[in-house]
C-alpha cells in the first residue's frame, strides 16, 4: 500500500483539512508571538493544556475537549495576573510548574491504553475522531475570523504600544483576547504535534519569515506559507513512511525551513550601516 492509497482515505483527507486549518491558525498567531515577546506563553500554555487534555482523557476519554478548557483556564489566569511581559511571564512560572505535577497526577489515575497518554504529548492527527474534527474546524474557524478582525489593532498595539494607547486603542484589552486566541491555537496545533512540540507550528515559521522580510503583511503570509509546508508535508512524509509519527517530520521540515530562511536572508537582507 502506497502513498496514493493512504491519500485517498478519509482518516488521511480529515488529517490533511486539520492540518491546513491548524498550520493557517499557526502562521495567523505567530508574528504576534514572537512581536509581543510571548514565546514562553505559548510554551506554559502548551504544558498547562496537558493538564486539561490528562483531565479530559480520565473523566470522558476525551482530551480534546479536555486540553480546550485546560488551555482556555490558563489564558484566563495569565490575562488576570498580568499581561506586560515581566509579569506575564512569572505568573507563567509558578503557574507551570502546579499545572504539570496536577497533570502527571491526573495520567496515574489512568489505567487505559498507554498510547493515549502518549498522544497528549507527540499528537494523533491521524486519530482524531469525527467528533474531535469537527471541535477542531469549529477551533480553527474562530481563530481565523478572530484574527481577521483582531489583525490591525493588534498589529498596532504590537508594534508601538506607547502611541497605541495614545490613539486610544485598547491595549490590555486585546492583549488578553490575543491570549485567548493562542490558547485555541495551541489546542488545535496540540493535535498535530503533541503539546511538547507545539513551539514547532506557533513560532519557528514566523522566525524564518522575519528572516526573510520586515514587512507585516509578507511576514505573515510567509508564515502561513512555512507553517503549511511543514504541517502538510509532515504529514504526508508520515503516510510515506508508515513507521514514523507526523510530529517527527513536522517539526524536521519547520527546522529546515528556519535554517534555510536564516542562510536565504544573510544574504538578501539590507545590511545596518554604522
Amino acid at each position: 500500500m502506497g502513498l496514493t492509497f493512504y491519500l485517498s482515505q478519509p482518516f488521511a483527507l480529515h488529517a490533511l483539512l486539520a492540518a491546513i486549518l491548524v498550520a493557517v491558525s499557526c502562521g495567523l498567531i505567530a508574528p504576534f508571538v514572537i512581536n509581543r515577546g510571548m514565546a514562553f506563553a505559548v510554551h506554559g500554555t502548551s504544558e498547562l493544556a496537558f493538564t486539561g487534555a490528562a483531565a479530559g482523557l480520565l473523566i470522558n476519554g476525551n482530551p480534546v475537549i479536555g486540553a480546550l478548557v485546560g488551555a482556555l483556564v490558563v489564558a484566563g489566569v495569565i490575562g488576570l495576573l498580568g499581561v506586560r511581559e515581566r509579569e506575564r511571564d512569572s505568573s507563567i512560572g509558578v503557574v507551570l510548574g502546579f499545572g504539570l505535577g496536577l497533570g502527571v497526577l491526573l495520567l496515574s489515575f489512568y489505567h487505559g491504553f498507554a498510547t493515549e497518554a502518549t498522544n497528549i504529548l507527540f499528537g494523533n492527527i491521524f486519530g482524531v475522531s469525527s467528533g474531535q474534527l469537527l471541535l477542531l474546524l469549529g477551533i480553527g474557524a474562530v481563530v481565523i475570523l478572530s484574527m481577521m478582525v483582531l489583525y490591525r489593532p493588534l498589529l498596532f498595539a504590537s508594534v508601538d504600544p506607547e502611541v497605541a494607547v495614545a490613539r486610544g486603542v485598547p491595549t490590555r484589552l486585546l492583549g488578553i483576547i490575543f491570549l485567548f486566541v493562542l490558547a485555541l491555537t495551541v489546542t488545535e496545533a496540540a493535535q498535530i504535534v503533541g503539546t511538547l512540540l507545539v513551539l514547532s507550528l506557533a513560532i519557528t515559521p514566523a522566525a524564518a519569515a522575519l528572516r526573510l522580510s520586515a514587512k507585516p503583511a509578507t511576514v505573515t503570509f510567509l508564515s502561513i506559507c512555512f507553517a503549511l509546508a511543514a504541517a502538510v508535508g509532515g504529514l504526508v512524509a508520515s503516510l510515506a513512511s508508515n513507521t514514523i509519527k507526523p510530529s517527527v517530520f513536522v517539526t524536521s521540515i519547520s527546522f529546515a525551513i528556519y535554517i534555510a530562511a536564516r542562510i536565504v536572508g544573510s544574504f538578501t537582507r539590507p545590511r545596518r550601516t554604522h
